[in-house]
């Protein structure tokens, strides 16, 4: 590639180098790659179940070792709330109430999520507050008719001179309405939070957040800190992250040349979720739990999600203290074959780690060198809920280009469903992912492991975009819990589907899951 010196001073600005642009610029040549899933993971073969007593067993080790550990929330927060409003955009910017009645636009549409909103609309958290501020805004509201009312509604829901919901982050909207308050995404997180992590009245989170709005989540929290820390009797400490800019792509046109914008500048998007490695990696934790922004529950159906919490964090800690027993007698050396045995046992039933067929021709020191490189990983133990429909990703066995096989959580964009095969897999999954995850990012030294040793660049995913009515491909970083954490140890646990309850539409608040009771 030839780069002008004005490219080069752009690329220097990001942080990046031309050899970095580059590299990227191979990756849109060369195209997407589909892994090659082998199988999907269900029960009893490669996703673990519990029964209730196993449960309480992993629940009682995290109670009794949590004391002494630093605990963490990671929470993946920069999302907009743009996407979730964008059927409401739509109705807002195409609706005419004197062209056409609400019911016939509702029946052209045929968006299910529409329908319901109109239905239901009363029932939003925000809704009282609306309809005050249509009515302060608009003198003859109430002259109006139903359908001329909905439309203002909808825009005073939406934009600036009402509530502005859609230029807000996502955990900012409100979420769920109790008697005396409303509260946000960003509130539930801390409730929950405060149940399990509460370590001597204190509970740490961490959000990553898109620059510009810390401040906003940070006077959110002096709003609601009074009424949250008297609820959850803890305190909170509380941090942020962005996304490093050295972690955005560069975007190509169709020919696959750096995409430039009107003034002839390249064009570099964020990186996608897979950049936040990087901040997960500064965390200094002995045990994070990572959990997205909308996925959070309403009060009363927040006891399973503790428990289950709770539960991952045990079996979490189990497996590391057995790692890190098994690591510390493979450094001492001198271990029988019958412990190296029992080593390789242990990876293949409790990680599912598949051992080379070659094993049992490797001389000691062969097979010391070989248990160490594939237990001295990061660990990361992953909820799985019954597949019930929902997009998104799934818990699979995948071979890599090495030819090894291991557990993988792979989304839908990833497979290559032209190839009958694949599809079949695909097809007959059982389980989806949640992003329910608790992991642990130190060796049994106690040494931060470097997360970015561990990711699959081969994961990364080209995707088609726009920008000022242009098509460009965009260049997605392997997702965090894809690609960015393909070589960590991973292990799925069946959890209840209830704890799982995303608000990717703002007519998912609507659901009976996210109306207190």
């Amino acid at each position: 590639m030839e780069f002008s010196e004005i490219d080069i001073l752009q690329i220097e600005e990001k942080g990046l180098s031309t050899q970095e642009v580059e590299r990227q610029i191979q990756i849109f040549e060369r195209g997407n790659i589909k892994v090659d899933i082998q199988q999907a993971a269900t029960l009893g073969d490669g996703i673990f179940a519990y029964n209730v007593e196993d449960q309480k067993k992993f629940i009682q080790t995290f109670e009794d070792k949590k004391e002494q550990l630093n605990l963490l929330k990671f929470v993946p927060a920069s999302g907009a709330a743009t996407r979730m409003f964008k059927a409401f955009h739509n109705f807002a910017n195409e609706f005419d109430p004197e062209k056409a009645s609400l019911r016939d636009y509702l029946d052209k549409k045929e968006n299910k999520n529409l329908q319901l909103f109109f239905e239901e609309i009363e029932k939003l958290p925000f809704y009282e507050e609306a309809y005050k501020k249509a009515k302060d805004n608009n003198p003859d509201f109430s002259n109006k008719s139903n359908d001329e009312q909905q439309l203002i509604l909808v825009k005073t829901m939406l934009y600036e001179n009402g509530l502005g919901l859609s230029d807000l982050p996502k955990g900012l909207v409100p979420f769920h309405s109790y008697n005396d308050f409303t509260a946000t995404a960003f509130e539930e997180h801390l409730h929950s939070a405060a149940k399990y992590l509460s370590i001597n009245g204190v509970t740490k989170l961490h959000f990553t957040v898109a620059e510009g709005d810390k401040e906003k989540f940070e006077d959110e929290f002096e709003n609601i800190k009074e009424r949250v820390e008297e609820a959850t009797q803890t305190k909170f400490e509380i941090s942020y992250s962005y996304q490093d800019p050295k972690t955005d792509t560069i975007a190509v046109d169709e020919e696959n040349k750096p995409f430039r914008d009107e003034n002839d500048r390249m064009f570099f998007r964020p990186g996608g979720h897979g950049a936040l490695i990087e901040n997960l990696n500064q965390q200094e934790a002995d045990l994070i739990f990572i959990k997205n922004i909308d996925n959070v529950v309403v009060a009363t159906n927040l006891p399973k999600v503790v428990e289950m919490k709770r539960m991952l964090g045990g079996k979490l800690i189990t497996l590391q203290e057995q790692v890190f027993e098994y690591m510390k007698a493979l450094n001492a050396g001198n271990n029988s074959e019958t412990k190296l045995d029992e080593i390789a046992g242990f990876l293949e039933d409790e990680l599912f780690v598949k051992i080379t067929s070659s094993f049992a021709k490797f001389t000691g020191e062969e097979k010391t060198e070989y248990l160490c490189k594939k237990l001295d990983r990061p660990l990361r133990v992953c909820g799985m809920v019954k597949n019930e429909g929902e997009p998104g990703g799934g818990p699979f066995l995948v071979k890599n280009e090495d030819g090894e096989i291991s557990l993988q959580i792979i989304e839908g964009a990833q497979i290559d469903k032209n190839n009958s095969e694949q599809l079949e897999i695909l097809n007959n999954s059982t389980h989806f992912n949640p992003v329910d995850i608790a992991c642990s990012l130190k060796n049994h030294k106690g040494e931060s492991f470097d997360l970015n040793q561990y990711v699959d660049g081969n994961m990364s995913f080209i995707a088609d975009k726009t920008k000022d009515g242009k098509s460009l491909k965009a260049l997605e970083r392997p997702g965090l819990w894809n690609g960015g954490m393909a070589y960590w140890n991973t292990v799925f646990v069946e959890v209840p589907v209830e704890t799982f309850n995303p608000v990717k539409t703002v007519a998912d608040i609507l659901k009976p899951s996210h109306q207190p009771k």
